[in-house]
C-alpha cells in the first residue's frame, strides 16, 4: 500500500490529485472545530456522553468522526449523505420507472437520479438536524436564551443544514477531483479523527491500572491484556482485508464465432463473485435499526423505575435490563443484531448481484458454464452459489459486528472493545482508495504506451 502512494506521488497528474483530496481533508477536519452558535459545546459534550453514549446517536457521533457530540456545524457529516443513496437503491428496486431511469437513461438517467439523491439529502438534512435541536433543546442548559426562541432554533438548524450540503459537495468534489470515493473517504476520516483520543484513553488507563469503566485491574495483568487487545486488532485486520477480496470464480467459456474471415470467443474466463458481496450496508442497516428504541425512549424521558426505563438502562432495578442497547448482558438486542445482519445480508445481495441476469447476459454473449444448460439451469446453479457465498458474508460480518460485545464480556477489557463496524469500513475504504490509485497507474502506462 505505501509503495502504491509512494509511486503515485512521482507522477505528476496523480500528485495533483492526491494533493486536492489532502486540501479537502485539511478543510474538513478545520470545519470541525467550528460549533454552532447559540450552544454551550462543552455542556452539550457533557450530556451527550451520559444520555446517548450507546444509542443511535451515540453510533452517529463516531461516523460522524464526534461532530455530534461537540455540536459541530458538521455534525451530521456525511450521514444524510449516505441514507438517501441507500433509500435510492432500494427505491429502484420497488419502483420499475426509477430502475429503467438507472439502467437505461445512460448519463442523462444517472444525473437525473443525482438529482433526486441530492434533494433527499436536503429534506432528510432538515429531518436530522430538527431533531439534534429537540435533544439539545431538551438538556435545557446547552442552548443559549437567545438559542431558545425560534429565530435561534432556525439559525442552528440552517447551520446544520448546510453544513451537512457542504459534506456532500466536498465528497463529490473529491470524487471527480481527486482519487477514490470521496463519500467513503470522508467517512474513514471521520472514524479515524477518534483513533488517538481512543487510544490515549486505554493506555492511560492501563498506565493506572485501571479499565475504561474503571475496573481495577492487576499492574501484572493490565500490559498483557493491552498486548491481547493489539494482538486481537492486527488480527481482525488481517481478516478483514482475507475476507474483503475473497472472491468465488465460476468458470465460462465462450463458444466460437466466424463472422466474415475472423474468429471471434473461444476463449475461458471466469464471473467473480465476491464473498462479502453487501459490503458494510448490512451492520449499517442493522446498527441503526437495533439502536431506534433506546433513542426513541431517550427522547421521551421515561420516569425511573418504569418500565421502559428499564428497558434502556442496565442500572435499573427492573428485569429485564437494557434490552434495547448494545451490552454483553443484552440478549435480546444480540439475538435481534445478528439476524437483521443475516437478513439485509441476503436481501442487498439480490440487489447487487441479480442471477437470472447474470444468466441472461451469458447466453446472450456466447458464454455458458460448463456442465450447465444456458437459461433456467445457469441462473440457479449461480443462484445456489450466490446462497452459499451470502451465508459465509453474513457469518464474517456477524463476527465482525459481534466481536466488541464478546471481548466486553472478559473481565476488565469493559468498554476496550473494538469498534468491529468501525473497523470494516476503514480497512475497506483504504483498499478500495488503494485500488483506485492503482487503476490511475494502470490506465496512464496504457495511455502512455497508445501514444
Amino acid at each position: 500500500m505505501l509503495d502504491t502512494v509512494r509511486n503515485a506521488w512521482k507522477i505528476p497528474e496523480l500528485r495533483k490529485k492526491l494533493l486536492f483530496v489532502i486540501v479537502a481533508v485539511i478543510i474538513f477536519r478545520f470545519a470541525h472545530t467550528i460549533h454552532v452558535p447559540f450552544v454551550d459545546s462543552a455542556m452539550a459534550a457533557q450530556m451527550f456522553m451520559t444520555q446517548h453514549a450507546g444509542n443511535l446517536l451515540g453510533y452517529f457521533n463516531v461516523l460522524a468522526g464526534g461532530g455530534l457530540q461537540t455540536a459541530s456545524i458538521l455534525a451530521l457529516s456525511i450521514y444524510p449523505y449516505i441514507n438517501s443513496s441507500i433509500i435510492m437503491q432500494l427505491l429502484q428496486v420497488a419502483i420499475p420507472a426509477l430502475e429503467r431511469m438507472a439502467k437505461e437513461g445512460g448519463e442523462a438517467g444517472k444525473k437525473k437520479i443525482e438529482a433526486i439523491t441530492r434533494i433527499l439529502t436536503l429534506a432528510l438534512s432538515v429531518i436530522m438536524g430538527y431533531s439534534y435541536v429537540l435533544m439539545l433543546k431538551s438538556y435545557g442548559n446547552v442552548l443559549s436564551p437567545q438559542g431558545s426562541t425560534t429565530w435561534g432554533i432556525i439559525v442552528i438548524l440552517l447551520t446544520f443544514t448546510a453544513g451537512s450540503m457542504f459534506v456532500m459537495w466536498l465528497g463529490e468534489q473529491i470524487t471527480q477531483k481527486g482519487i477514490g470515493n470521496g463519500v467513503s473517504l470522508i467517512l474513514f476520516i471521520g472514524i479515524v479523527s477518534r483513533g488517538p483520543s481512543m487510544i490515549t484513553s486505554i493506555v492511560n488507563g492501563f498506565k493506572s491500572g485501571l479499565a475504561a469503566d474503571g475496573t481495577v485491574i492487576p499492574p501484572s495483568m493490565s500490559w498483557w491484556k493491552l498486548l491481547i487487545i493489539l494482538a486481537m486488532a492486527i488480527g481482525i485486520i488481517a481478516f478483514i482485508v482475507y475476507i474483503t477480496n475473497a472472491e468465488r470464480r465460476i468458470p465460462v467459456q465462450y463458444a466460437k464465432r466466424v463472422i466474415g474471415r475472423k474468429q471471434y470467443g473461444g476463449q475461458s474466463t471466469h464471473l467473480p463473485m465476491k464473498v462479502n458481496m453487501s459490503g458494510v450496508m448490512p451492520v449499517i442497516f442493522a446498527s441503526t435499526i437495533t439502536t431506534v428504541p433506546g433513542t426513541i425512549v431517550t427522547f421521551l424521558n421515561p420516569a425511573q423505575g418504569s418500565f421502559w426505563f428499564g428497558m434502556t438502562n442496565t442500572n435499573s432495578d427492573l428485569g429485564p435490563m437494557g434490552w434495547f442497547i448494545p451490552s454483553p448482558a443484552s440478549v435480546l438486542y444480540i439475538l435481534v443484531y445478528v439476524l437483521l445482519i443475516f437478513g439485509f445480508g441476503y436481501f442487498y445481495s439480490t440487489i447487487q448481484f441479480n442471477p437470472i441476469e447474470v444468466a441472461n447476459n451469458l447466453r446472450k454473449n456466447g458464454g455458458f458454464i460448463p456442465g450447465f444448460r444456458p437459461g433456467k439451469p445457469t441462473s440457479d446453479f449461480i443462484a445456489r452459489v450466490l446462497g452459499k457465498i451470502t451465508m459465509m458474508g453474513a457469518i464474517f460480518l456477524t463476527i465482525i459486528a459481534a466481536l466488541p460485545l464478546v471481548m466486553s464480556n472478559i473481565p476488565g477489557l469493559m468498554g476496550l472493545s473494538i469498534g468491529g463496524t468501525s473497523v470494516l469500513i476503514m480497512v475497506s475504504v483504504a483498499l478500495e482508495t488503494v485500488k483506485a490509485i492503482e487503476a490511475q497507474m494502470l490506465m496512464r502506462h496504457y495511455k502512455g504506451f497508445l501514444e
